[in-house]
C-alpha cells in the first residue's frame, strides 16, 4: 500500500445484485455517499434511477431494499458498478475519476452469468471505464446518468433501452 493510500479512508462498493435469470446488467460508477449511507444502489432520493425503473415496468415506486431487489429480479435486471473500491469522499464522478480506484471483476461476472444480453452504463464514467478495461460481444449502451447532477438526463432513452 502506498503512503497516500494509507492516509485515506477506503470505501467498498456493493456486491453485484444478479442471478442466473438476469439479462440486463446496469453498471454505475461507484455508490454515492447517500447510497453508502442507505447501503444499497441508487440510495439518493433525488437520483432518478428507481423512478425510471418503476415507470419503465409500470411498477409502484419501491421504498425498501427488498422491494428494489424484487423489481430487479422480476425484470431480469442486474446491478453493479465498474469500481469496487475507492477513497472517494463525495459523490461526483469528476472527483471519483481522480480518486484511487479498484476495478470490479466484471469479466468474471459475465463469465459466470451467461444470460446477460445487454449492458446499460449509467453515465459517461461507467461507460468509458467499461470500454477501456473490458472486452465483450454483449452490446454496451451508454445512457445519460440518472444522478440529480445530470441536467441532460433522458428518461425516454432509459425506458426504451430497459424494455426492448
Amino acid at each position: 500500500m502506498d503512503k497516500e493510500r494509507e492516509n485515506n479512508i477506503i470505501f467498498n462498493g456493493f456486491p453485484p445484485l444478479i442471478n442466473e435469470d438476469s439479462e440486463i446488467l446496469i453498471l454505475g460508477s461507484f455508490p454515492s455517499v447517500k447510497s453508502r449511507e442507505n447501503n444499497f444502489y441508487y440510495g439518493n432520493p433525488r437520483n432518478r434511477f428507481w423512478k425510471v425503473i418503476s415507470k419503465a415496468f409500470d411498477e409502484e415506486m419501491p421504498n425498501y431494499i427488498k422491494d428494489k431487489e424484487e423489481i430487479c429480479r422480476k425484470h431480469k435486471i442486474a446491478l453493479w458498478d465498474v469500481f469496487i473500491e475507492s477513497d472517494l469522499k463525495g459523490s461526483s464522478d469528476v472527483v471519483l475519476s481522480k480518486s484511487n480506484l479498484i476495478l470490479s471483476d466484471i469479466e468474471g461476472l459475465l463469465n459466470k452469468y451467461k444470460n446477460i444480453k445487454r449492458i446499460l452504463c449509467n453515465g459517461n464514467l461507467a461507460y468509458e471505464t467499461f470500454i477501456k478495461n473490458f472486452k465483450t460481444d454483449i452490446p454496451v449502451i451508454k445512457l445519460k446518468s440518472t444522478s440529480p447532477a445530470c441536467v441532460s438526463f433522458d428518461e425516454k432513452e432509459w425506458i426504451e433501452n430497459l424494455t426492448k
